[in-house]
């Protein structure tokens, strides 16, 4: 050892390797890289996350504010009334 670190991949022979000792090297590079890059995916989850929730958001605001429910409602209650006043529409009193 000259003071060099062998990782798991150099420590056994090519030629040597069972497949369940594959699976595990593979298992352990798998494991190293989401160590070095889950800061970064963890930032990007996030970011993702509050461009959903901000288009939500917006969508949401945009039709309260757009659609008024109490408009809609009066509009309906007039045509309600109006054709109350007027009494049904048939062939004998139109």
């Amino acid at each position: 050892m000259e003071g060099k670190t062998q990782d798991a991949s150099s420590a056994a022979p090519k030629h040597l390797t069972t497949p369940a000792q594959k699976q595990l090297l593979k298992r352990q590079q798998e494991l190293e890289y989401w160590k070095r890059h889950s800061k970064q995916i963890r930032s990007r989850n996030l970011i993702t996350g509050l461009t959903i929730g901000a288009f939500v958001v917006g969508l949401f605001s945009y039709t309260i504010l757009s659609v008024r429910q109490e408009r809609i409602m009066d509009e309906i209650d007039d045509e309600a009334k109006t054709f109350v006043m007027k009494g049904p529409q048939t062939g004998a009193n139109s």
